[in-house]
């Protein structure tokens, strides 16, 4: 049986930035406040990171910085996920040796690939990895899905431990729980869906909601891993109006705005992203102060 990377809760953690480039005060600030606030791991330069549009001298560095900072605390799950496999082998050789302690692959986005192309991409980043990995199935954004046959085929590699779920098909993510047969650590992608994945064995979600409200989210997964189902499911529909503000604009901008407003640096997004229509912003921070938020 592979090593579970974490069960819970991972925070798709935003990189705050600014002009000038990235925020490293405030990163700093941020990943010390999810780990207190009780975070089980903390992805680094994946969608919610903007990993897309840092540099390569960037995405480099705010891994090697969240290593430093984390200093063991929690898993450190790095984004080196790409369209070209040969950088997604550079990116994740790099992680490794900086010390982060798994990869998150997304799959390949525009140029994208037959089901074969999935398989022996994956198996060439995980064999040039030295830390688990976990891949990244997520259609809306890539155009490409990963079919369960495939997450079966890639799951027999040492090194392919999981998957991050966000194809939002439930009946998609109970075929590739039975044909893995536990041998797959299945994620949660979407933060409206975490109790459905983990009625079908799951270990957690990879979330965006947890940017803002980490203590909250875990207390969904951990309710659930002791019994408490209907606890559970209770804070998984109180949370489902903030879920989806928090979606009504491309991801990572509502969350963006949503860590600014809490005191975590600008609303600052890279282009293509833009901030967040000021209407949109008001309805979130809305419910933001209905969950206790001072915002």
């Amino acid at each position: 049986m592979k090593n579970t990377v974490f069960q819970g809760v991972g925070t798709a953690l935003v990189t705050p930035m600014n002009a000038n480039g990235v925020d490293y005060e405030t990163f700093e600030r941020l990943i010390e406040w999810q780990i207190e606030e009780g975070i089980n791991a903390l992805v680094i330069a994946g969608t919610s990171g903007e990993g897309s549009t840092l540099t390569d001298e960037e995405h480099k560095e705010v891994l090697r910085f969240a290593v430093e900072k984390v200093n063991g605390r929690v898993p450190v799950v790095a984004g080196t996920g790409s369209n070209d496999t040969a950088y997604a082998i550079a990116l994740t050789e790099f992680a490794c040796e900086v010390g982060c302690d798994a990869m998150l692959l997304v799959t390949p986005y525009y140029n994208k690939a037959t089901q074969r192309g999935l398989i022996e991409s994956f198996r060439a980043i995980a064999d040039a990895s030295t830390k688990p990995c976990i891949l990244y199935n997520v259609p809306s954004r890539t155009g490409c899905n990963l079919t369960p046959a495939s997450c079966a085929i890639l799951a027999e590699h040492p090194n392919i431990v999981g998957i991050k779920e966000a194809s939002g098909n439930i009946s998609q993510i109970a075929e590739i729980a039975a044909l893995t047969k536990g041998n797959f650590d299945i994620y949660s992608g979407n933060d409206d869906q975490i109790v459905p994945l983990l009625s079908l064995g799951g270990k957690g979600v990879i979330s965006v909601v947890s940017n803002i409200l980490p203590k909250k989210t875990v207390e969904i997964c951990d309710k659930f891993f002791a019994g408490d189902v209907e606890g559970s499911r209770d804070l998984q529909l109180e949370l489902l109006p903030l879920i989806n503000s928090l979606f009504c604009e491309v991801n990572p901008i509502p969350a963006k705005a949503a860590v600014a407003a809490m005191g975590f640096g600008e609303n600052y997004v890279r282009l293509p992203l833009t901030t967040m229509e000021p209407e949109n912003e008001a309805k979130m921070r809305e419910l933001m102060r209905e969950q206790g938020l001072d915002v």
